[in-house]
């Protein structure tokens, strides 16, 4: 490395890298100003090399070549912004190998791949640093890495999908139907064409192993996590938590206790008064409690190409301060395998929705179901139907019971569920939802 500047390899060069390659070129005086390194990116990787691309760099630093760039003696630091699983860990394990730190947002890769990917990293000397890979622009993996090592973690939840909140954010204050809102944030840009990985929670289950990783030094892969999406949602389900004084988010939460780690990522109904009820639109947050510093949150814009970058900045900077000194950042250490909490073993509060036949004597025998499976009603919420299960004051076609119980084995209230269904004057049995309460 030569002493005046730190060369950066960029594989990729989409929305984030381009951005990337904006930020150094406009503050790249700053930067050396403020950290003592100077970075100038000297090599890009690319498929299409005819693409025109907004990026103040030369025609001749781009190749087509992934492995070529890995391997070019003009290169200090490798950054990955190309995203999947191959080739992106073949050309990092490369890197690696050759003795050159690593940045990357990749959040599949770290999520299933993580594990090989540190250890070769450790083996080799080098920084592995992956800031963007959670929250986009959001500072979270260095606080939990760093500022909390010497507490003890005991619960993260986030919301860490920018697509979902702002589907939600609709949902609850326009009224909007959930495919309405979906349709909106894909004509601005939140949502792909294909938007699967967003509202079936795949995306957020990647991110909350991350973070399982990092926060409890748990083996935890993106298979182990606990998933439901968004899509089941209903109109009549926001309406209820609105009433009820809670607001529906799709969280990630990843806790520890004495049976191990629980991971999992869900609709949720939190309370109006909680920090994470106030997180509109696309913006992320991530709520941790710990023993020494009791409560925080860690707030901001979680997906776009500045956001994103700028977290790539910030590792970058590190890597090459550790670089040009001869050491090295935090490691995440070594990761134990922690027993994996099944969903079934997990406790919540719960919010359940069901018609019923309006009648004397329906009350009893569905509360009869709780109380069979160990499960405790909270509060309890009647709801006039008429003959097409349209919410009325006052009606003798039916009725819409809303139901909200003490803590529970998810287990116990799933057989509940099921016996309900066999209960003649059940007439449906609708949405189950997570309840962060104030016994969670």
């Amino acid at each position: 490395m030569a002493e005046d500047i730190v060369k950066v390899g960029l594989l990729g060069c989409g929305h984030v890298g381009s951005a990337l390659a904006r930020l150094i070129a406009e503050h790249q005086d700053s930067i050396e100003a403020r950290t003592g390194v100077r970075l100038a990116i000297t090599r890009v990787a690319v498929r299409n090399l005819a693409l025109d691309r907004d990026v103040p760099l030369p025609a001749s630093v781009f190749t087509n070549d992934g492995a070529q760039l890995v391997g070019d003696p003009d290169v200090d630091i490798v950054v990955e912004l190309i995203g999947g699983i191959e080739p992106a860990r073949e050309l990092i394990l490369e890197a690696l190998k050759t003795g050159r730190p690593v940045v990357t947002a990749n959040k599949e890769l770290i999520a299933n791949v993580g594990r090989e990917l540190f250890e070769a990293a450790e083996g080799a000397g080098v920084d592995l640093l992956f800031e963007a890979s959670v929250a986009g622009g959001v500072p979270l993996i260095r606080p939990l890495r760093e500022s909390l090592a010497g507490d003890r973690i005991r619960r993260v939840m986030g919301i860490v999908n920018g697509t979902t909140n702002y589907i939600l954010t609709r949902m609850t204050e326009s009224g909007a139907s959930f495919s309405d809102a979906l349709a909106e944030a894909q004509s601005l840009g939140y949502a792909e064409r294909d938007p699967t990985a967003d509202i079936e929670g795949y995306d957020a289950a990647a991110k909350a192993a991350i973070i399982a990783g990092i926060a409890f030094g748990a083996r935890v892969v993106a298979g182990d996590v606990y998933r439901e999406g968004i899509s089941d949602l209903t109109d009549a389900d926001i309406a209820s938590a609105t009433e009820l004084g809670y607001v529906v988010k799709l969280l990630a939460v990843a806790e520890e206790g004495p049976s191990g780690v629980a991971v999992r990522v869900h609709p949720t109904m939190v309370p109006r008064k909680h920090p994470l009820a106030s997180v509109r639109e696309s913006f992320n947050a991530v709520f941790i409690e710990a023993d020494a510093v009791g409560e925080l949150m860690l707030y901001g814009r979680g997906a776009g190409g500045g956001p994103t970058a700028s977290a790539v900045l910030g590792d970058l900077i590190d890597a090459a301060k550790n670089l040009a000194s001869g050491a090295r950042g935090a490691t995440i250490g070594t990761l134990a395998r922690k027993p994996i909490v099944p969903i079934d073993e997990v406790r919540s509060q719960f919010y359940l929705a069901l018609e019923a036949a309006d009648r004397p004597g329906v009350l009893a025998s569905i509360a009869e179901q709780f109380g069979a499976h160990g499960v405790s009603i909270k509060s309890m919420q009647q709801v006039g139907l008429d003959a097409d299960g349209v919410t009325q004051r006052s009606t003798s076609d039916g009725a819409r019971l809303i139901f909200v119980t003490h803590l529970a084995r998810e287990a116990d209230l799933r057989a509940t569920v099921h016996a309900l269904r066999d209960v003649e004057a059940v007439k449906r049995v609708g949405s189950v939802l997570r309840v962060l309460g104030d016994e969670s």
